[in-house]
């Protein structure tokens, strides 16, 4: 019997035209196959008038020169985001054909003018899962580590986002940096819930100060994924929470994190003096982040 697709919710991979873009594709045909849901590719075209041609209109005009004028930036401005949309069109064809590659049925594709967190906040209530590389097209010629749309992103949304690194890796084992508090409590619903995960073994990981009110949630968090019929195991790592989630994902083979994301826990002691951003920076694996 097929696998039910669910037309009401879908991926939606967030694509600018750098190399990154590729591994956004990957990962968002993963995990559509995985949910059983559609996948759409979407860019946000640039709108820049202001820019004009780069040629000097400065100096007196008179009324009918000043008109003149206008309907030509309007003619030009016209012939440039024509041209945009092509392009963005090919590139849209080109990562809808690697989806299909992989086994994607029929993904979808759109292009908008405006804003990217506007855009995103908007599609959100048909979203099950966003995908967004953790660098961009600026990063190709800045070097930042993270992109400088991620934070946003995440803090304007609600929905979980998976922000991907370099290189698609078919995640075998997945982590779940555990806190105890109700954003990670979520997330091990939804693991328990989705079909993403019911194959992958599973480490729940509780670092820096445990407390016996932790330990418990802990131990609540690993019988739940249990129960689901995964193969899990709960770890507590005394110590610096960055230093050693990140010596655990190396040790043990983890290809995929999964933790909250800016938020306040109920028990902040746990991961007192991390913050999110660090972990990323530290953590080399595709994550995905909770909200």
């Amino acid at each position: 019997m097929a696998d039910i697709i669910h037309h009401d919710r879908k991926v939606l991979a967030c694509v600018d035209k750098s190399r990154f873009a590729h591994f956004v594709a990957d990962y968002a045909s993963w995990a559509s196959k995985g949910l059983n849901v559609p996948l759409e590719f979407l860019h946000i075209l640039d709108r820049h008038p202001e820019l004009g041609s780069g040629k000097d209109h400065s100096g007196s005009l008179g009324l009918e020169p000043q008109e003149a004028l206008m309907e030509q930036l309007i003619a030009e401005e016209s012939v440039r985001s024509k041209a945009a949309r092509e392009e963005g069109r090919v590139f849209l064809s080109t990562l809808r054909d690697r989806a299909m590659a992989q086994g994607v049925p029929n993904p979808s594709m759109r292009q908008r003018y405006g804003e990217l967190e506007d855009t995103l906040v908007e599609q959100q209530g048909s979203v099950e899962l966003f995908v967004l590389g953790r660098r961009g097209e600026s990063a190709e010629s800045t070097g930042r580590d993270l992109g400088r749309n991620l934070e946003r992103m995440v803090r304007a949304l609600q929905k979980p986002i998976l922000a991907v690194t370099e290189e698609f890796v078919t995640p075998t084992r997945v982590m779940v940096a555990f806190d105890g508090g109700v954003v990670t409590r979520r997330g091990i619903e939804m693991i328990a819930n989705s079909t993403l995960f019911r194959s992958l073994p599973c480490d729940i990981v509780m670092s820096g100060e445990i407390s016996k009110s932790s330990s418990d949630q802990l131990e609540k968090a690993r019988a739940k994924l249990a129960d689901a019929g995964m193969q899990v195991e709960a770890l507590t790592l005394p110590g610096d929470p960055e230093r050693e989630i990140v010596r655990a994902i190396k040790e043990r083979s983890i290809d995929l994190l999964v933790m909250g994301a800016y938020s306040h826990s109920v028990l902040r002691r746990v991961f007192r003096g991390s913050r999110t951003s660090d972990l990323l920076r530290a953590a080399t694996v595709p994550t995905l982040l909770l909200r």
